[in-house]
């Protein structure tokens, strides 16, 4: 109903330009949106009060020249103006019956829009360090991430899925001196093992693979590894300095060629453990770029802005002066040892990014990123494109709740849940439905108990038994060997006229307006907000009225709106990758 309506006041104003009422190069944007009280209307605009400066004539005489312009249509039982100036529609006898129709018609593709056609989004979401197994935090930037990436393509835009590897740095020098210790402690070589290495069962595993692998090319004598080497922080040292000075040793005994082969021992099997978890998790991504790749531009890029005098030198390092666009203090990009910046190759891959043609690129962050956005905005801006193609959500935490205890976690410890856990432990549909159930900026508290119960409490259980009732009662149908007749049914929705149908076909007819909202805002809760109010509309209506009546018209009608609930369901399940269930 919102479309056709947007087309028949584009037409009135076309006609009111015509007219000279309205000038020839007023460019309103025609929006028409639900009413909250359908007393007032079903739908309504405010184009009248858009058009009354440049017609330089009160609003209310603007929405009468409107409705009296509107073209003749089946779609409009009534136009009033309301208030200051608003146009109220009330939707013709029928128009609600004609919903399903729609769907049985249009099926998976009803409440997909060309909204966003020809425009090139990406998504960046996960990107965490390849340093260990995916956590419970990051689940909840997978399914946000992924189920936001779907909404925008639903609404046309055309969307590409990045994950951004980490592989070059100080964290993965971190990873591989963990690995060749655990390496050398398999080779009884005791080594002590530093207090910020990654202690993970994983990396015990990753060594083993290496030992099987290369056998004891790797292996140096106790004595060799730890002489020089300072205080750890047992001993009142410095953990970082120790676990730098490591990592230099290690870059000393092995040489550069068996170092690379241990990182990459590590790279590969926690980046194999991540795309796995992933694709179990229903995630895929388009592009998975490799920091490593963009090494060779760093020093490119920080010219670009040395050039545009955005770069500065100050006790041996270069500075960008991010402050000139808002950030709170100017950031190294260049160290007194001539290496780049963490921030610096950031930059590189921003301006990868931007020269891809993309007219949005999203990125998905945790909540300690808030410092973050201020610097890539500035970064963005100094290399000459607009800082507004760029967009930050930053995800709060999620917090599981075990017996109503609240669980601990500890990335570098190694004691974390991690995404394999959760969905072993409740599934990957109810994990996928609970992690979008909250807008991403507040915090999440996933109750586990809850999401593994087979009750009506439990809201991906609720809606996919929705589901999964329609298509036991089209089972009943074909087991009392009575045969559907969409035809007759569609010929017949006038016969719809119980109080929850009603309800069930105005619900139907919000789904295209959700999907765009929910896109446009990047606000998957919606469409679970949305799938829980239509189940609990439909679970409502099964309860009250029989679906399989003698009345064979009847009968036919509400198989057709049930067919239509289902239809939705599943397209709003599959938006949030969940699947839809035929039995339960």
């Amino acid at each position: 109903m919102k479309a056709p309506l947007e087309q028949l006041l584009g037409e009135a104003l076309a006609s009111l330009k015509a007219s000279g009422l309205v000038p020839a190069d007023a460019d309103p944007e025609i929006s028409v949106t639900r009413t909250r009280d359908a007393a007032h209307g079903d739908f309504a605009t405010n184009l009248a009060m858009q058009l009354a400066k440049p017609a330089r004539r009160p609003p209310r005489e603007i929405a009468d020249a409107l409705i009296a312009a509107l073209p003749a249509n089946d779609v409009v039982r009534e136009a009033v103006v309301a208030g200051p100036g608003f146009v109220n529609f009330f939707e013709a006898e029928g128009t609600g019956s004609r919903v399903v129709a729609d769907v049985l018609e249009q099926g998976a593709e009803y409440g997909r829009s060309a909204t966003g056609a020809g425009q090139r989004v990406q998504v960046e979401f996960v990107s965490a360090n390849p340093t260990g197994p995916l956590h419970v935090g990051h689940g909840r930037g997978a399914a946000l991430g992924a189920t936001i990436a779907n909404l925008l393509d639903a609404v046309g835009f055309e969307v590409q899925r990045e994950y951004y590897v980490n592989d070059a740095g100080r964290q993965m020098d971190i990873l591989a001196a963990s690995v060749w210790l655990r390496y050398l402690e398999l080779a009884d070589v005791g080594v002590p093992f530093p207090v910020n290495g990654y202690r993970g069962d994983y990396v015990l595993d990753i060594a083993k693979g290496l030992r099987d692998a290369h056998g004891d090319a790797f292996v140096r004598q106790a004595a060799e590894v730890t002489d020089g080497l300072p205080d750890d922080e047992s001993e009142g040292g410095d953990k970082e300095v120790y676990i730098d000075a490591v990592v230099a040793r290690m870059r000393e005994l092995l040489g550069d060629d068996a170092c690379r082969l241990v990182l990459d021992a590590g790279l590969d099997a926690i980046l194999t453990d991540i795309r796995d978890d992933l694709g179990g998790f229903g995630v895929v991504h388009d592009v998975w770029f490799s920091e490593r790749s963009i090494q060779g531009d760093v020093a490119g890029v920080v010219e670009r802005l040395v050039a545009s005098g955005h770069v500065y030198e100050k006790d041996g390092m270069q500075w960008f002066r991010t402050t000139d666009f808002g950030d709170d203090k100017d950031r190294v990009v260049v160290r007194a040892n001539g290496q780049g910046t963490y921030f610096a190759s950031d930059i590189a891959y921003l301006a990868d990014k931007l020269e891809r043609g993309f007219d949005r690129v999203i990125y998905l962050f945790g909540s300690d990123h808030h410092g973050y956005t201020a610097r890539v905005r500035a970064a963005c801006e100094a290399l000459g494109h607009d800082a507004d193609r760029l967009e930050f959500m930053l995800i709060q935490f999620a917090i599981l709740y075990r017996g109503g205890e609240r669980v601990q976690m500890s990335t570098r410890s190694g004691s974390f849940v991690t995404i394999r856990e959760l969905r072993d432990e409740v599934g990957t549909d109810a994990a996928r439905f609970f992690y979008v159930m909250r807008k991403h900026s507040q915090h999440l508290d996933f109750d586990l108990d809850l999401a593994k119960s087979q009750s009506n409490d439990n809201p991906v259980y609720y809606v996919q038994y929705a589901h999964a009732r329609i298509c036991s009662v089209e089972r009943q149908l074909g087991q009392r060997g009575l045969a559907f007749d969409r035809a007759a049914g569609l010929a017949a929705l006038d016969r719809l006229t119980e109080t929850s149908e009603a309800e069930l076909l105005t619900k139907l007819a919000t789904w295209p307006e959700l999907v765009e909202r929910a896109a446009l805002a990047r606000e998957p809760h919606q469409v679970t907000g949305y799938l829980r109010d239509l189940a609990n509309g439909l679970h409502s209506h099964y309860n009250a009225h029989k679906v399989l009546v003698d009345d064979e018209t009847l009968r036919n009608a509400r198989l057709c709106l049930l067919f239509a609930v289902r239809q939705v369901l599943a397209s709003g399940l599959d938006l949030v990758g969940v699947s839809a269930p035929e039995v339960m």
